[in-house]
């Protein structure tokens, strides 16, 4: 069984073409028009084994918004539809990594609700040519269309890039780990029987 999505997103103000593959080797190919974003959907894709092709063409005159949020959007969609009826996975991932003088702490329940809780502050503006506030909009994005929780903690601050990467590196071993089949599970894991 191939755990793959491709979803397409097309509005006024992005076309986004995004392909995710669960089971994967951690390539990627990607082209958001934002290069630190870019950047950081490479840790993703290589940290959690993910294969991922991201294709954007945003409102980048305006500016990154509708780039990254709609990103968000499509990615969590992807994860949805590849994780499928969640028979025999783990369900649960969690990650504490290190990133330097950081340390971020990352919490994934793929149990069907949608929450994001994110503890964690930037002392500048951008990273690069990506807005450090679109970080939290990215996953609260992600979160909400994959109907996860996901907790994001910043449990050591320090440099601006170090944070942000490793807030998707260690969301992309989370979520690697709950996405993971364990044979003990043999239906979903759940007291009621269905996520």
């Amino acid at each position: 069984m191939t755990r793959e999505a491709q979803v397409t997103r097309n509005t006024k103000e992005t076309q986004i073409s995004l392909k995710l593959g669960l089971d994967g080797s951690g390539k990627s190919s990607l082209d958001t028009g934002v290069g630190f974003f870019d950047h950081m959907l490479d840790g993703f894709a290589r940290h959690g084994l993910f294969d991922l092709d991201v294709k954007v063409k945003g409102d980048l005159q305006v500016d990154d918004h509708h780039t990254i949020e709609d990103t968000g959007i499509v990615l969590g969609t992807a994860i949805k539809e590849a994780v499928g009826d969640k028979k025999g996975i783990r369900r649960y991932g969690s990650c504490i990594l290190p990133m330097d003088e950081c340390l971020v702490l990352c919490a994934v329940d793929l149990g069907g609700r949608p929450y994001l809780s994110f503890d964690g502050e930037f002392t500048s503006e951008k990273i690069g040519d990506m807005s450090t506030e679109m970080v939290k909009e990215f996953f609260y994005a992600v979160s909400y269309t994959a109907s996860m929780n996901l907790h994001i903690k910043v449990l050591t601050p320090g440099n601006n890039h170090h944070m942000a990467e490793a807030m998707f590196k260690s969301f992309a071993k989370a979520l690697d780990m709950a996405v993971a089949f364990d044979p003990r599970i043999t239906d979903v894991l759940s007291t009621k029987g269905s996520l």
